[in-house]
């Protein structure tokens, strides 16, 4: 056995051992960052929201209509776009949602959520009970395909070129701007 090769192997199992520590250190950690990318929390006074998924909606799917009952079929050179959340109230005390949210693309367009008849809707301006969460458990949207409250959006299709597009929430300590993943 060489001399460097002696210190190789413990210097290897240190390295690991550092980096599990660390990864393990991270669980439970709370950021307070107002920027984050999709599928990551980010908390608005005692209301931790996520964007869990995204993405275009065709009227003609059986799983997307449901997310779209109530709504015509959009102009042409548009579609409808769904942001489907989890919302957690960590406190010991009742929260307010945010009462509407909205779509910036990179051209600076600026797209609000739309009201919605879906037993999926986002429940905008709603209360949401201590250490409760939205979607409700066992309420339709959780237990859908998606297992999320979707905000509904028209955009055009130029969108998808103005790319990123950023969803922004209104709420204490913020807004929040979220990088949608499309």
């Amino acid at each position: 056995m060489t001399p460097h090769s002696k210190f190789a192997l413990p210097l290897l199992a240190a390295i690991a051992l550092a980096g599990a520590a660390l990864g393990l250190s991270a669980c439970g950690y709370e950021s307070t960052e107002t920027e984050v990318v999709e599928g990551e929390p980010v908390t608005l006074g005692e209301l931790e929201y996520i964007a869990t998924f995204s993405r275009f909606l065709n009227l003609n799917d059986n799983e997307d209509s449901g997310y779209l009952v109530g709504k015509p079929t959009p102009p042409p050179g548009s579609a409808y776009f769904g942001v489907f959340f989890e919302v957690q109230n960590e406190s010991d005390e009742t929260q307010r949602l945010a009462d509407s949210m909205s779509i910036h693309d990179a051209d600076g367009e600026e797209y609000e959520a739309l009201e919605s008849e879906s037993p999926f809707a986002f429940p905008f301006g709603d209360e949401v009970e201590e250490e409760e969460q939205i979607p409700v458990l066992d309420s339709t949207a959780q237990q859908g395909p998606i297992e999320g409250s979707v905000v509904l959006f028209e955009l055009p299709a130029s969108a998808s070129d103005a790319r990123p597009l950023i969803l922004e929430i209104p709420g204490p300590g913020g807004p929040a701007e979220v990088t949608l993943d499309l």
